[in-house]
């Protein structure tokens, strides 16, 4: 996210910090947003997997438009 508020400041953008389960938190978070953006490490056991689990999940169940970001 460095620089890029200050880049695009007309853009609204909610940082914030939460303890819990990262799907759980992301779903409560998403049925207020407009967009949910997150990225994919895709650790999982299957090597070559496109998304991760929480990433998938998000994907399965956002109630909000969802952006993944793989590297």
């Amino acid at each position: 996210m460095a620089g890029w508020p200050e880049k695009y400041p007309e853009v609204p953008v909610t940082q914030m910090v939460a303890k819990g389960h990262p799907v759980r938190i992301l779903l409560e978070q998403a049925e207020q947003a407009q967009l949910v953006v997150v990225g994919s490490r895709g650790l999982g056991g299957y090597h070559g997997m496109l998304l991760g689990s929480i990433s998938q999940s998000l994907v399965n169940y956002a109630q909000c438009p969802l952006v993944v970001v793989r590297p």
